[in-house]
């Protein structure tokens, strides 16, 4: 089978692709620098001719939010009608558990805009609903530093592993489409607050963390329902924080 794999190149495009082609399939990570471009449609036609699957994992440069919002408007619409030409039989795009429940972001809105172009395109499709991955802890620590200090949201929230997450969307991509959501997280729910504590103690960052229930992520303020699972039945990742660091070694930064 053919696979396109737009932001093959990412971090989780980069371990899908790798799983699907030793699986035997033909797989194509597509990206700008590969001359595959979802904005200006420049490469679409060609890369999709005789693909009939496509796993979308572009990702917005900019997070602001005006931004933000064309890129996955513009990108959705080029690529779902480049798709309709070619004839794919499977869109798959991976989105964010909660977002539907948090419209004060800017980042959530964009990625409710980009479901509602896949719903409305005719092509089967899998949306693929995800916690944060483990490996966004430096980048939600950075956020909220001011000196030595990191002020985090308290929420639960329940993150997953990276290459849980490309298992899961490498099983997507080889069933047939859903026409709705799955949703996958990690392991088990944690505060925000108290995760980000233990990743940087763990990778010996000094700073210490303040716990605010009003602290907003991605623009937004959250409760202990926003970015767990809403479903009964998520995909669960098997890999827990203290196994992922100790194989990622990651900077605290």
């Amino acid at each position: 089978m053919k696979i396109v794999v737009i932001g093959g190149t990412g971090l989780i495009g980069s371990k899908a692709v790798e799983r699907l082609r030793r699986k035997g399939h033909e797989v194509f990570a597509a990206s700008p620098n590969g001359g595959v471009n979802t904005i200006t449609g420049e490469g679409l036609a060609e890369v999709l001719t005789g693909a009939q699957t496509v796993i979308d994992l572009a990702n917005s440069p900019s997070f602001e939010d005006k931004a933000v919002l064309e890129f996955f408007e513009t990108s959705g619409r080029n690529l779902l009608a480049a798709e309709k030409v070619a004839g794919v039989k499977h869109h798959i795009a991976l989105s964010i558990v909660g977002a539907e429940r948090l419209p004060d972001s800017g980042y959530m809105r964009a990625k409710m805009a980009q479901e509602k172009l896949i719903r409305g395109s005719g092509i089967p499709y899998t949306i693929v609903h995800s916690t944060q991955f483990f490996e966004f802890l430096g980048g939600i620590a950075q956020s909220g530093t001011v000196g030595d200090t990191t002020t985090i949201s308290s929420a639960y929230f329940q993150p997953i592993a990276s290459d849980d997450v490309a298992d899961i969307m490498t099983d997507v991509a080889l069933s047939p489409p859903v026409n709705g959501v799955i949703e996958i997280a990690g392991p088990e729910p944690v505060r925000m607050s108290d995760l980000v504590a233990r990743f940087l103690k763990a990778a010996n960052d000094p700073r210490k963390v303040t716990a605010d229930p009003h602290a907003r992520y991605f623009g937004t303020e959250l409760d202990d329902r926003s970015l767990v699972p809403s479903s009964n039945h998520p995909r669960l990742g098997t890999t827990r924080f203290e196994d992922w660091f100790s194989h990622s070694r990651p900077s605290g930064h």
